[in-house]
Order: structure tokens, then sequence, then C-alpha cells
């Protein structure tokens, strides 16, 4: 088997399973595991996975993206603490905008709800889920729903968060560096995140340490535009001080 054969199956590989052993790998194909993990350090290079202790992950690209099915179930415990640290964060806002993805609905189902809190977001899943709290006001921006997330996006979502003046924001992203900000794999979305950005106060970032040094297609804001990160242990204290000169609270829940 050619080598450009062997790392597209590792690529569809990992992109099916959302990792890659190489151990297993290295059986499947027939080869030694010193030959998948060169496969996986060329793959790494083109920025195609990122590579992990035993094996890799697949880094979401202008051609891959992982759904709502996936991350509701990858990493869980971290993103619960993720969402716990963050929603602390609150302090006196009354009007939250809450991003599309798995980490920042669980950000909004973690919010008190003692005191009355409007809640904006583009997401199908956090609407329903917090529609069942009577001191909760959702407003659900409208627009195209991707079936891949559950969330909508287009010129209906950009122009009803141009008339808003918003508190907080709570945002993902599908990559965080320090050299190319926050990205995303499609632009529509990145264009709602932005314009969330745009129209709010605070500006709080949500996700686990495997986003932090990955770069994806679409550049929808800076690192220095945010007042915080919130991120899991994972994330080494060397690194998170690397951010945290560029301007935001770093937290590690």
């Amino acid at each position: 088997m050619r080598a450009e054969e062997r790392k597209r199956r590792i690529l569809a590989r990992a992109r099916a399973d959302g990792r890659v052993d190489v151990v297993e790998m290295a059986q499947e194909l027939r080869v030694a595991p010193e030959t998948v993990r060169r496969d996986l350090r060329v793959l790494d290079e083109h920025g195609l996975v990122r590579r992990t202790h035993g094996g890799a992950i697949p880094v979401e690209s202008a051609g891959f993206e992982t759904g709502l099915r996936f991350r509701s179930g990858s990493h869980v415990p971290e993103k619960r603490r993720i969402a716990k640290a963050a929603a602390e964060r609150l302090d006196d806002a009354e009007t939250v905008f809450i991003d599309e993805g798995y980490t920042p609905q669980l950000v909004a189902e973690a919010l008190p709800t003692t005191n009355p809190l409007t809640i904006i977001t583009a997401s199908l899943p956090t609407a329903a889920a917090m529609s069942e709290h009577p001191s909760c006001t959702v407003l659900l921006l409208g627009g195209r729903v991707r079936g891949h997330t559950l969330a909508t996006v287009d010129h209906w979502t950009t122009r009803m968060l141009g008339e808003m003046v918003i508190d907080l924001a709570y945002i993902g992203a599908n990559g965080i560096s320090r050299e190319h900000g926050l990205t995303t794999p499609d632009p529509a979305v990145g264009a709602v995140k932005a314009r969330a950005l745009a129209a709010s106060r605070r500006k709080v970032f949500v996700g686990t340490h495997t986003k932090f040094g990955v770069s994806s297609f679409h550049r929808f804001a800076e690192v220095s535009d945010l007042e915080a990160i919130v991120t899991d242990s994972g994330l080494s204290s060397h690194e998170a001080h690397r951010y945290t000169l560029l301007g935001p609270k770093v937290v590690r829940a």
C-alpha cells in the first residue's frame, strides 16, 4: 500500500471514529506501529489531525466538521467542569448570548436561574432546555438550521443580533490559537459568532484543551477580544500563561 493511500485510510478512520489508535491501525494496515506514527506526524504537520498519547484525533477543517452527537459524547466530564466555572462568571449580566454547541449548552444549563435572565441563542437544543425555566426569557435567533449542529445561521440570524446590545456572550470555537485567534470551518457560522461578539459587552470563550493550538478555516475573533477563557486542566499552566499574556484571564477547571 502506498503512503498516500495509507494516510487517507488513517485520516478516514480518525474522522469516522473520532480518534485513531496507533496499534489498532498498524494491525489493520499490516504495517509497523512506527509507520503509522510517521504518517500521523505528517497528517499533524498538515493540520488534519492532532497527535495524542497512543494515537491522534481529527482536526475540524473546511472539509470536515463533527456533529452535535459526537460532541455530546466527547470529554463530557471536562465540559461539565468548564460549564460550572463559566457559569460562575455571570456576575450581574441579565442578557446572555449562548453559542451553538454542546459545551455552551452545558454553560446555559449551569447558569443560576434565581433572577430573571434573557437568553439569546441560535441553538435549538439550548433554547429548548432553557425554555423550561420560568425565570428565563429565551430569544431563538431565526435562520437556516444546520443539521450538523441544530443551530441557525445566515443573514436572518446576524440581522437579529445586529439590533441587540448583550451583557455577556459565552462563545465556542472549533479551534483557538495565539497565532490565528478563534476559528471555525464554516464562514456562515463564523459570521454569527462575530456578530454576537460585536453585540456583547463581555466575552467568554468556553472549550476543552483539545481546541488549543488548532486552527480551522474561518477566523471570527482574536484572543485579545476575550475577557476570559474557561477550559479544563488538560491545558498546561505554561500554555495557559501564554494566552494570558494576550489579555484574557484563563481559568483551568
